[in-house]
């Protein structure tokens, strides 16, 4: 790392911008008012009357106290804190015990230090940090890299310049082990793993001049290299979730084929694609491409955790495979090199509801464990209530998790015949409606009457959440917290089964939230729901998905057989 001059002025040890300081006490003082029900002129009126501007409003006051509080905890790296502030004014009470906690919490951090994964709008001004961002320097792990190739590396970034560039690498140089980790990285080869996001791929090989690149002029796509054209094809899917699984597949090929094959996707043969199925059964050289789960911005990140089995490496196939058909429909390619590619020892698509399900007679076995979480398993009263609520009310929809999360009373619909309908907006925001059973319906009404709500149709407030977010989660629900929380349950469930059936215990510490839509299509299908009932409520594409529910374990199949074949016949 090239010496950094003293310039006059220049701050140490502190991020750029000068409102990350805690607030003082007053400034408290009003917006622990404001939570509690003064309105915002009545809080800045009775603690800060005498440090208000002319012409400053209390809102912009109080927002500007909560957008400190907020940058004081992304400092510190605390984000979580920062997201319990960041809410609709109309929410406010309701957030009130969480967000007090986060100010407590706050109080204690440690004074900031930059770490190589941070964004570089954290310890730059904003007009630095745009000029960086635009020369493709998103972190402080960047800005190292380049610093130690290039001794005057600000002359590449437009706007920057090198006063800039020296208070920014003065933040850098009072840690010691954070210089250490940055020497590591800059000496790292261009061409190691990198995660998609960071990834620089030399142009020999970037695919502007691939094998199997289909003539320019016929293509649909404006895509001038391979990294683009893939860029363009998880454009198409909304789905977060979708994004990510579909971005991890394509990243550790675009890799695999840089790095191992040295050659550009488009360039791709099918014994390429067979050499990659073999790579994914065990990925090598493993100091390159296998470590322990790290995040996507550190320098030890890999692409795998470890081998993948058969039905991972169909998987990977399958999702890559898609990827080279919509190219080649776009005219970007002209083959496929995964086409007919098969994985011997993958499970058929019809088995895999059934391995991650609970049969009938085990859920008989966990669904008691919920009703001893507050009497002997530690857990606080209001949590195990809502962990019993949301096991009968999964179990009987087979809803998918975010599903779950985002219901609200509003989207339940009662028919005149009795009938209950829930709303819901499921995968490629299609809107669909998802039958209520009576264990639903009831498991609900238990569940408002436990909350203090009231329990007729009525009477209820549409804006209420089915599954509210408690003090434990620092604020709403969310998708992530809601796996934490199963997770939680399947391992207490695990251990309570440990002895009694360690067969069961094991496959509970499998477990995964997601277990409980396919519990609910086998016990529906296993107690004579209709296979296309089950699907329509599932809402299934095709019937043979849900067909893959169907004789959920082989001693069921066994006995019917044995039923339908009796011995003299």
């Amino acid at each position: 790392m090239p010496a950094v001059p003293k310039l006059p002025g220049m701050k140490s040890s502190r991020p750029a911008d000068a409102d990350a300081t805690f607030p003082d006490a007053d400034a408290l003082a009003a917006l622990r008012a404001w939570y509690v029900g003064l309105s915002a002129r009545q809080a800045v009126e009775r603690y800060l009357g005498a440090k208000r501007a002319s012409g400053q409003s209390s809102r912009a006051m109080l927002g500007s106290i909560r957008r400190r509080l907020a940058e004081f905890a992304r400092r510190r790296h605390r984000a979580d804190l920062a997201q319990l502030l960041e809410h609709p004014a109309n929410e406010r009470m309701e957030r009130a015990k969480a967000v007090a906690h986060a100010v407590e919490t706050m109080r204690a951090l440690p004074n900031p230090a930059p770490t190589l994964v941070d964004d570089v709008g954290l310890w730059a001004p904003k007009a630095a940090a745009a000029a960086l961002r635009a020369a493709g320097i998103k972190t402080m792990a960047d800005v190292a890299v380049r610093a130690a190739h290039r001794r005057r590396w600000w002359t590449k970034v437009p706007g920057l310049g090198a006063i800039g560039a020296a208070r920014l690498l003065a933040q850098l140089e009072q840690h010691q082990e954070l210089l250490r980790k940055a020497g590591e990285l800059a000496v790292r080869k261009v061409a190691d793993v990198m995660p998609w996001e960071r990834l620089v791929i030399p142009l020999e090989l970037d695919g502007s001049a691939g094998v199997f690149r289909a003539p320019p002029a016929t293509c649909t796509l404006s895509a001038r290299s391979d990294y683009e054209a893939v860029n363009a094809w998880l454009a198409l899917h909304e789905m977060s979730a979708t994004v990510r699984a579909y971005r991890k597949e394509t990243e550790r090929l675009v890799l695999w084929a840089v790095l191992e094959r040295g050659k550009p996707i488009s360039s791709l043969t099918t014994d390429d694609a067979v050499a990659y199925r073999a790579f994914l059964r065990r990925p090598s050289p493993r100091q390159r491409w296998v470590g322990p789960a790290r995040p996507r911005g550190s320098y030890e990140w890999r692409p795998f955790q470890g081998d993948l089995s058969a039905r991972s490496v169909a998987y990977a196939v399958s999702v890559v495979g898609a990827m080279f058909r919509w190219l080649v429909e776009q005219h970007y390619t002209l083959a496929n090199p995964f086409a007919g590619i098969k994985v011997k020892g993958a499970k058929r698509s019809g088995e895999v509801g059934a391995s991650r399900a609970l049969t009938g007679h085990e859920w008989a076995l966990v669904r008691p464990v919920a009703d001893l979480l507050d009497l002997t398993l530690g857990w606080r009263t209001p949590s195990a209530q809502r962990l019993r609520f949301m096991l009968d009310f999964w179990f009987a929809t087979g809803l998918r998790p975010g599903e779950l999360v985002g219901a609200t009373l509003g989207n339940i619909e009662r028919q005149e015949g009795g009938d209950s309908w829930l709303h819901v907006v499921g995968k490629g925001d299609k809107p669909a409606r998802v039958a209520l059973p009576l264990l639903a319906t009831a498991a609900l009404e238990r569940y408002l009457a436990q909350r203090g709500l009231p329990v007729s149709y009525q009477r209820w407030n549409p804006a209420v959440h089915l599954v509210p977010g408690l003090d434990e989660d620092g604020g709403g629900l969310t998708t992530s917290r809601l796996w934490a929380v199963m997770r939680r349950f399947f391992a207490a469930a695990a251990e309570a089964m440990r002895e009694a059936s360690p067969v069961l215990a094991e496959k509970l510490s499998r477990a995964t939230p997601h277990w409980m839509r396919h519990t609910h299509a086998t016990y529906a299908l296993a107690a004579g729901a209709e296979l296309t009932t089950v699907r329509d409520n599932l809402r299934h594409a095709s019937i043979s998905t849900t067909s893959g529910y169907l004789d959920a374990d082989d001693v069921k199949r066994a006995r019917q057989l044995r039923d339908a074949f009796p011995a003299g016949t």
